[in-house]
């Protein structure tokens, strides 16, 4: 059910794109926003570890460093069926993880230390599964995907208002100006959309992986509340991709669950309760 709905929601986004292509820049238009904002996104594909890694101020850890987050991850990753990934700690007092990388073959898993600290050794399990998973559902890749939709959207949007669209007798120009103004919005919607069906994906494979879909539940449970008191400095652009919202404490946790990048807690607790019921 979770991947139909992902399917639905490209769907959407797919004749969004169409739709403002059409009206705002012609075929060419179209063209020039894709070419864009793809060659965008694929840098950010291929330098997105590095890039988060540096946002978060983590550093890669080596076996002699850290033998049992190694040793954890390795047992998990075999369960997987994926390659080992490298492996990084970021020096957060706010327990929380999250996995970058364009595919399995270079992918990073990182934990703070508060994390390896405050959470129990079972329940930290869980949280790495749940990173694993998604390595191994490539959520990365439809992260860029869409982004470079959502992107190219957005783009034809501001050319369409500020350069008045493709020239059209038959146009409505108020109908058109409504499109450049919404489309964007609702392309962010579907974007974020996309990424909390991706977390909700994410729990359940990470149950699988792990075997313990309750201690991944009671971890959720306690990185969310120590994410409303224990703030992290990390820039807004990184956020998204952590186990949890780290904003909570800057009062990220105040936002409409319709422009979240997370699905709710309770919500994600709720289905892993069922999963294990």
């Amino acid at each position: 059910m979770n991947n139909v709905k992902v399917f639905v929601l490209m769907a959407g986004m797919t004749a969004l794109f169409g739709a403002i292509g059409a009206a705002a820049g012609g075929q060419n238009g179209l063209l020039m926003a894709v070419l864009f904002a793809g060659a965008m996104n694929f840098f950010m594909y291929y330098a997105s570890s590095s890039m988060v890694l540096r946002m978060y101020r983590a550093r890669v850890v080596t076996q002699q460093e850290a033998p049992d987050l190694h040793a954890t991850v390795d047992r998990l990753r075999q369960r997987a069926g994926l390659p080992m990934p490298t492996v990084a700690i970021a020096p957060q007092d706010q327990p929380n993880a999250f996995a970058t990388g364009r595919n399995p073959e270079h992918a990073v898993v990182c934990v703070t230390q508060g994390i390896l600290q405050l959470v129990p050794p079972e329940e930290l399990e869980g949280v790495l599964a749940h990173e694993l998973a998604h390595i191994k559902n490539r959520d990365m890749l439809l992260q860029t995907i869409t982004a470079t939709m959502a992107g190219a959207i957005s783009m034809l949007g501001n050319f369409a208002l500020f350069f008045g669209g493709r020239d059209d007798e038959n146009r409505n120009p108020i109908a058109t100006l409504v499109m450049v103004l919404v489309a964007p919005i609702a392309a962010s919607l579907i974007q974020l959309a996309i990424s909390r069906q991706r977390e909700f994906k994410a729990d359940a494979v990470g149950a699988e992986i792990s075997g313990k879909p309750l201690q991944l539940a009671s971890a959720l449970e306690k990185l969310d509340a120590y994410a409303k008191r224990i703030p992290m400095n990390v820039s807004p652009a990184a956020a998204p991709l952590a186990q949890v919202n780290p904003l909570q404490a800057q009062g990220g946790g105040g936002m409409l669950a319709l422009f979240s990048t997370h699905p709710s807690t309770e919500q994600r607790v709720a289905r892993l309760r069922a999963l294990a019921g």
